[in-house]
């Protein structure tokens, strides 16, 4: 009887902890899946360190609003009005020829093997343009930074996965996904300058903060994004650097801030800011984000 005895106290003390770990693990949907794939909002300070032109800072304002049959549901789209914005640390402080992409994503979960462990399959239409329409070159030939006319649209479509480390507290996600650019949807002068086959991959890691509750966010998160252009333009080679972009962010939650946390990030690649594609950049920055990843 003291046998039983012990072995029910033993079973009872291992359920209880048992249910504790499962309690203080967060808890993953496709809601938050297809939020953590969004672009973060963030504004920059106006310390970057590289060969970017001198700004008082970049801002990337980017709501998204969800549509849904109900919180369960296995698909989902997220409408997203983004706007890039750059002002110049320049007499007056201009603020020139602003990325407009407004998308949207379509999101299905494909499968889910345990709490934190889907497979996702999106895909998003998208148009970027940056609201001017004068002529493209400046008569010199050179490209018309200041008020040409750039637009194109594109489609993506790609899977994502996550899972969850316990020795690090952490959700791990891998995406990978095909950029297209048809060519009669993108403007005559960008054809065989500007990439239409892009190859993206991303590594995310969010790291939890000790005691979870739905309003916490992640302490800490890592995102390594890598983009690999694989058409013909520019009459570049195949294994030219020109063709690589590559990005590391570290963001840092602090408790004294609600609602934005720190980031710093590398950025080697071509400028994504419409019409300054031609550009190639290799910067280091800092600044505010907001995370829409909550726990």
């Amino acid at each position: 009887m003291k046998f039983l005895t012990y072995i029910l106290t033993l079973l009872i003390f291992q359920f209880a902890f048992s249910q504790k770990d499962a309690d203080t693990i967060p808890q993953l949907s496709l809601y938050k899946i297809a939020l953590a794939n969004q672009t973060d909002s963030y504004v920059t300070f106006p310390t970057d360190i590289g060969n970017i032109e001198s700004l008082l800072f970049e801002a990337n304002v980017n709501p998204s609003f969800i549509v849904r049959e109900r919180k369960d549901s296995k698909l989902m789209a997220v409408l997203t009005p983004q706007i890039i914005i750059r002002m110049y640390n320049e007499e007056s402080f201009p603020v020139r020829t602003p990325s407009y992409i407004p998308q949207i994503a379509f999101y299905y979960e494909a499968k889910k093997t345990a709490a934190l462990n889907y497979l996702v399959l999106f895909g998003k239409i998208a148009h970027h343009s940056n609201g001017q329409d004068d002529n493209f070159y400046n008569e010199d030939g050179t490209i018309n930074l200041l008020s040409g006319n750039f637009a194109t649209n594109f489609f993506e479509f790609g899977l994502l996965k996550t899972a969850y480390s316990n020795r690090l507290r952490a959700i791990k996600s891998v995406k990978s996904s095909i950029e297209i650019h048809p060519k009669s949807w993108m403007l005559v002068e960008l054809k065989g300058q500007y990439s239409g086959l892009r190859w993206h991959n991303a590594f995310t890691s969010f790291k939890f903060p000790i005691n979870i509750n739905e309003h916490e966010r992640a302490n800490f998160s890592l995102k390594a994004e890598t983009t690999l252009m694989l058409d013909n333009f520019n009459d570049l080679t195949v294994f030219d650097l020109d063709r690589f972009n590559a990005s590391l962010t570290f963001y840092y939650h602090p408790k004294f801030l609600e609602d934005i946390g720190l980031f710093v990030q590398f950025y080697h690649g071509m400028d994504f800011y419409n019409i300054y594609f031609d550009h190639q950049l290799s910067i280091v920055r800092f600044g505010i984000m907001t995370e829409t990843l909550k726990f």
